[in-house]
């Protein structure tokens, strides 16, 4: 069995997120893998890299080959200190889905307009009026 270490996808269309995986080399790319020892996201601004370098040279001294993409991703590493890549801080206290489906013109720790607003049939009206909304006028 010729094991390899290699990225394998896992991020979702137009959303690309790679895993480090140590697998044979026979498996598809996105298929079974022994071991996952890091991940790759290019997205982020600089691009974070983590890998466990123990687990890595675990493998390759037991004759495990990197692939070019790997070996790329190993400098990188080591070139930035061994360190995952640092999140500024300005995009760590925003949340992620902060802004998500809310108009801009609502204030900030205030829910938008119609946000959560339930609408309440009246009960004095019947079924198909509910439905209809109110006939009278």
């Amino acid at each position: 069995m010729a094991v390899r270490v290699r990225l394998t996808r896992v991020g979702s269309k137009k959303n690309p997120i790679w895993r480090v995986v140590v697998t044979d080399q026979r498996s598809p790319r996105d298929g079974r893998f022994i071991e996952t020892i890091g991940h790759y996201n290019p997205q982020t601004e600089p691009s974070t890299i983590r890998l466990d370098q123990e687990r890595l040279q675990h493998w390759l001294a037991r004759g495990a080959q990197p692939s070019g993409s790997v070996k790329q991703l190993v400098k990188a590493y080591a070139k930035s200190g061994g360190e995952p890549a640092a999140v500024s801080e300005d995009v760590a206290a925003v949340p992620a889905d902060a802004g998500a489906g809310e108009p801009e013109s609502a204030a900030p720790g205030e829910p938008a307009p119609g946000a959560g607003e339930q609408v309440e049939a009246d009960p004095e009206l019947a079924p198909a009026e509910r439905e209809a909304g109110s006939s009278e006028g």
